[in-house]
């Protein structure tokens, strides 16, 4: 017998999964967090519903607000069941299901001006946000801001009539301003370097086209910490909707499945206060950057490593491509030969039991994570999870043969078949050109580089030239399967 999530249905889906031991009657938001994806629900939100749980701090629930007319989807399913969400937590060896409730309201367009007016109740003390990689509108060469993006130059001219989160934020703050309401913190739990840092440029950037003034104001009085999060968090379809319908008995119409490992490092800078997040795991601490620098380079770039060879392989679930000796090798030798020799130390962290970590949780068969979703969005994610440490590399007079074999392996990808000839679905917002230059790059391997918006100076220099371009023309010769042998061998780059 099944059992539909709601707040009236708790009590009997106590038998089957652990429910809130808090009443959503006794919360009030604190927080508005943008962005209410799987990610969010399964990290910022699980860590709120914890402390909810111990009894303390329930005036920091979460209210959930979205610009995109995806969110409008996501508004009605959760809606649908009070807000409540089923997270099933799934290590190689356990499978958990638990329903958490700190969200208690989602806003969404059309109605845009009621979230500015939310960011300006004084209850919100924190604005965060979960909006991807490709959100904070960076120039991928730079890695800054970009106030000449057509959403953002539209909110410069437009800043009473925002449609963007950062031209929301701009609003809501300047409405706080006005009438003598201290600001709130605007807190990013996204995988980007300093993300603190580049969503205070986001939103400075973006308040220095309508109001200088006003754009110093929010320099000298808004904080912006820094973070890092983790938790491997897959999307969800008919596999884990029928999965908890028949292994548990809850229907969710969008439940979130992840691994039971999680972590969130934060900068401890809340001046409008914080809940005590560090009951309950999270790690406060002066500085980051060691921890996020270990984390993008190490797990994102892992992930951003293997999506190509996995799909260029026709392999469709992560475990899957670790279950292949030939990608597990290539990921061990890249990650131990040219990633993570140039990670800074990290407080109390051994950066090789960090990646046995890493290598776990891949492999992990429950997670269901898949390849095509690690293979999305890389005109943003290789600026920022593989390009960095090539550009450390090369900085350094280092040699780079496995990192520019990644690279080839994404234009390889872009060419848009498989090694068997299958036809291979992009999901990027530059997928048209990315293609275009793949396509070119089969007889030219340069035209791959003159991406220059996204290769920028590791796309000029010749030793990277010389790799990419060996690696790629033994891809179209030899293969993936070849070309990943010769690479764990040491052969990729005999004969230079």
């Amino acid at each position: 017998m099944t059992t539909k999530l709601s707040l009236s249905s708790l009590d009997e889906i106590a038998s089957k999964a652990a429910v809130p031991a808090y009443k959503r009657e006794d919360l009030s938001a604190g927080i508005l967090h943008f962005g209410v994806g799987n990610f969010h629900r399964a990290h910022q939100a699980i860590y709120l519903d914890d402390l909810f749980n111990s009894g303390r701090d329930h005036d920091w629930a979460i209210i959930g607000a979205g610009v995109m007319p995806s969110d409008q989807r996501m508004k009605e399913k959760l809606a649908a069941q009070d807000y409540l969400t089923t997270v099933v937590e799934q290590d190689i060896n356990v499978t958990a299901a638990r329903v958490t409730g700190p969200m208690i309201d989602i806003m969404t367009a059309p109605d845009l001006g009621k979230i500015i007016d939310k960011l300006a109740d004084p209850a919100i003390r924190i604005v965060s946000m979960t909006i991807t990689e490709g959100g904070y509108f960076i120039d991928p060469a730079s890695g800054k801001f970009n106030p000449d993006h057509p959403a953002i130059a539209a909110d410069g001219r437009n800043p009473d009539d925002p449609k963007t989160v950062f031209g929301m934020i701009v609003a809501g703050l300047k409405k706080r301003r006005a009438a003598g309401i201290a600001p709130f913190t605007v807190m990013s739990c996204d995988n980007i370097p300093g993300n603190g840092e580049v969503t205070e440029a986001a939103v400075h950037g973006l308040a220095k086209l309508s109001d200088p003034d006003f754009a110093h104001w929010i320099h000298e009085n808004v904080a912006f910490p820094n973070s890092m999060v983790d938790r491997i968090t897959p999307a969800t379809g008919d596999r884990e909707i029928s999965y908890l319908r028949d292994t548990f008995g809850i229907e969710d119409g969008w439940p979130v499945f992840c691994e039971e490992f999680k972590q969130w490092v934060l900068e401890d800078k809340f001046p409008a206060g914080r809940p005590a997040l560090e009951t309950v795991g999270v790690t406060f601490v002066d500085d980051v950057a060691p921890y996020e620098l270990m984390k993008i380079r190490i797990l994102n770039g892992g992930h951003a490593a293997i999506a190509y060879p996995g799909a260029l392989l026709d392999i469709h679930f992560v475990h899957e491509a670790m279950e292949e000796p030939l990608i597990r090798q290539f990921l061990e030798k890249l990650e131990k030969e040219e990633i993570i020799p140039i990670v800074p130390p990290v407080p109390d962290t051994d950066l090789n039991a960090y990646y046995d970590l890493i290598d776990r949780r891949f492999s992990n068969p429950k997670i269901g994570d898949t390849i095509p979703r690690l293979a999305q969005d890389g005109s943003n994610r290789q600026p920022k999870f593989i390009l960095p440490s090539t550009a450390d590399r090369l900085r350094q007079g280092l040699d780079v043969t496995g990192l520019a074999l990644v690279s080839a392996l994404w234009c390889r990808y872009f060419a848009g078949t498989s090694d068997s000839g299958k036809e291979i679905v992009f999901n990027d917002e530059s997928a048209d050109r990315l293609h275009k230059a793949a396509v070119a790059a089969k007889s030219d391997p340069m035209a791959f580089l003159a991406l220059d918006d996204i290769f920028g100076d590791v796309g000029r220099s010749d030793v990277f030239r010389k790799r990419f371009a060996n690696a790629l023309n033994h891809l179209w010769k030899n293969g993936t399967r070849k070309t990943l042998e010769d690479y764990i061998a040491g052969r990729l780059h005999a004969g230079d």
